[in-house]
């Protein structure tokens, strides 16, 4: 098929696309995505899985899907998958390349798919620009993490070095950068684009929740790195027992959790709601009061940005990507992870205080549309001008 000169194309490496993966992966299709509204063709080559075409075009974006070897789970990736992703989608890439003209190449993580977008970009003389999440620079949950392991941080400040841009999605990120790996070029911040979703809404009734109870509302996976543990000892603290805690979404600590919870003598309290629709997610805050992100770390927060959209006044912990997101006293708080006081205080100047609610709420609404991917994308074509 011949390609018209007029199209501009851009090639986009991944190993998550969704359904595979988790934010960086939704995150990078709102790009994608983003390029294709602004006129852009798109080849995104990621990570096939089960059930999954080998290609298809999802909202506009070519999906080039290719086997890896080991990949058992759709969230989460297998330590062989990872490595053998760049090594086996490099014939596909290549042969798109041989096929058609980019503009430039967009590579999502500097580990794993970042050595497949040097390869091909010095191989083409393409423009590649790295974009990084943060876990794939310093996650201090996971023993795996890059910066823990010699190897991975020689192939990481290898990648980096390699890239002719790196955009990082926030200051946190940026600085860990530059502390663990000293690449030699400066680090563009670029937030992930964020799009409002659109849910019917619905009464606190219809969800079986309470009028006159206040909710604090936590959404992320029940791993370690989310702290849920911290949000149900602040619930404790608060000795509230008009406060009640919504914690949505599933995973390993979730018996932890329990027992937690009935060792406070509290269990009445916190609601562990499990895995949710788009659409009851959405329900579920925009009938809560509080937004609660209770991390050791975040590599950004995007749930930031979806308590945003429904006006949540937010409390998060220091550490990561949120901290971008949040001014203090204006759009919420920000308070030491583990500290249960500090974080009960906040809830409870909240709760005394309607109009400062009321305040964040605005705000918060306000604040969302710097994130609109038109914006993001205009950054990005900032980056190669």
């Amino acid at each position: 098929k011949m390609q018209s000169k007029d199209k501009k194309r851009i090639l986009m490496l991944n190993y998550e696309f969704p359904p595979l993966g988790g934010g960086g992966g939704v995150a990078s299709k709102k790009l994608a995505e983003g390029f294709v509204k602004q006129g852009y063709e798109v080849d995104y080559v990621t990570t096939w899985f089960n059930g999954l075409e080998n290609f298809e075009k999802v909202n506009g974006i070519n999906v080039y899907r290719i086997k890896v070897i080991g990949r058992k789970e759709l969230a989460t990736a297998s330590m062989i998958s990872l490595l053998s992703f760049p090594v086996l989608a490099y014939n596909k890439t290549k042969a798109l390349c041989k096929k058609n003209n980019y503009d430039f190449i967009n590579t999502q993580f500097a580990i794993p798919t970042g050595p497949l977008g040097v390869w091909i970009s010095k191989k083409f003389r393409l423009k590649n620009i790295l974009s990084l999440h943060g876990g794939d620079i310093f996650d201090p949950t996971k023993k795996n993490s890059p910066h823990n392991k010699w190897y991975l941080r020689k192939v990481v400040r290898w990648v980096l070095n390699n890239s002719n841009e790196i955009v990082a999605q926030s200051s946190n990120t940026r600085r860990n950068t530059f502390e663990i790996y000293k690449p030699n070029k400066e680090i563009k911040i670029i937030p992930l684009p964020y799009e409002p979703i659109k849910f019917k809404q619905v009464s606190r009734k219809q969800l079986g929740l309470k009028e006159d109870l206040i909710y604090l509302i936590s959404v992320g996976r029940l791993v370690e790195r989310k702290g849920f543990d911290f949000l149900i000892k602040a619930v404790a603290e608060l000795n509230n027992k008009k406060v009640h805690a919504l914690i949505m979404g599933d995973g390993p600590e979730k018996d932890n959790l329990i027992q937690l919870s009935e060792n406070l003598n509290i269990k009445d309290q916190i609601h562990l709601l499990g895995f949710q629709t788009e659409e009851k997610k959405f329900q579920y805050l925009d009938n809560s009061d509080i937004y609660i992100l209770s991390s050791i770390h975040e590599g950004f927060g995007i749930v930031l940005q979806e308590a945003m959209q429904v006006g949540l006044p937010i409390i998060a912990t220091n550490n990561g990507g949120q901290v971008d997101l949040i001014q203090e006293g204006k759009n919420g708080f920000l308070v030491d992870f583990g500290d249960a006081k500090q974080l009960a205080d906040k809830v409870t100047y909240l709760i005394q205080n309607k109009e400062t609610i009321q305040k964040m709420s605005t705000e918060n609404k306000k604040g969302i549309k710097i994130y609109e991917t038109k914006n993001i994308i205009k950054e990005y074509m900032g980056v190669l001008k």
